[in-house]
């Protein structure tokens, strides 16, 4: 009889071990989502290019808005809204997708041999694809209407790390979830919504009655929001206390949905 080993080390050991048929699972699903369609890749530069101009258009021309009294010109609200949209949707499409990687996977989980632990990390690498398109057309945009960014901006992948643990995590949770649970998948399209407006996407923490701005900055996706804009826009260094907090909790979660999903696999093949 096969095990699964519960233990944390088997995050970084698997994902090493297994390192090649990772990047072949990405490549694949980054492929799969653009069969048949004329423009094929051109769409991952294309979407968040016509998504720039648009937030430039509304919010810079028609609504005149202004993040705050220091970023004042009609392109910095569309940057700063953009940025948020490009650390958001790395949340958004794990945990719509997360519910439905085994249950939509039903040939990786009948070979025993499949490592399907592994289908969490190819939908996070797929995110991560798609947020590098996205981020790519921001710094053309940002160096057209801002000039160069700070040197701040190397450290954009360091805040990330808290979120991209906790997302992992949660997605190995909904994934093993997904699969007793058919309605998951519905009830995570409303929370990414919901998600989407009590998170600072749309708006500064500091615009929020002080009462509420210590509950925010306890989601992980504000912080990484929030610490994201810091270093590519403002061109300041994150705030390392939230930044220890959140990579502590994203730890947790990331050991807690992977140590779930190695619990529940043996009944996948039974029930899918």
């Amino acid at each position: 009889m096969q095990t699964h080993r519960l233990n944390p080390l088997e995050i970084v050991n698997a994902s090493w071990r297994n390192r090649g048929l990772l990047a072949a699972l990405i490549k694949r699903d980054i492929a799969g989502r653009y069969r048949g369609s004329a423009l094929g890749l051109i769409w991952t530069f294309l979407n968040p290019c016509i998504l720039l101009i648009v937030y430039a258009f509304v919010f810079g021309t028609i609504f005149k808005s202004q993040w705050s009294a220091a970023t004042g010109t009609k392109a910095d609200f569309a940057l700063i809204l953009f940025a948020g949209l490009i650390v958001f949707n790395i949340f958004a499409e794990l945990m719509t997708r997360s519910p439905h990687l085994v249950v939509g996977n039903p040939n990786y989980v009948k070979k025993v041999i499949f490592p399907i632990e592994l289908l969490p990390g190819m939908a996070l690498g797929t995110a991560l694809f798609h947020a590098g398109g996205s981020f790519l057309i921001w710094l053309v945009g940002y160096g057209i209407l801002c000039g160069l960014p700070s040197a701040t901006i190397l450290l954009a992948p360091v805040v990330l790390l808290p979120l991209l643990f906790f997302c992992l995590g949660l997605s190995w949770f909904l994934a093993a979830l997904g699969v007793y649970l058919r309605d998951i998948g519905q009830l995570m399209s409303l929370v990414v919504t919901v998600s989407m407006f009590l998170s600072s996407i749309f708006y500064p923490v500091s615009a929020l009655p002080e009462q509420y701005r210590p509950w925010v900055m306890l989601s992980p996706i504000t912080v990484a929001v929030e610490q994201f804009r810091e270093v590519v826009f403002f061109g300041a260094l994150p705030d390392w206390r939230y930044f220890f907090a959140q990579l502590v909790l994203g730890s947790l979660v990331l050991v807690t949905g992977f140590a779930w999903f190695q619990k529940t696999r043996k009944g996948f093949a039974d029930v899918i």
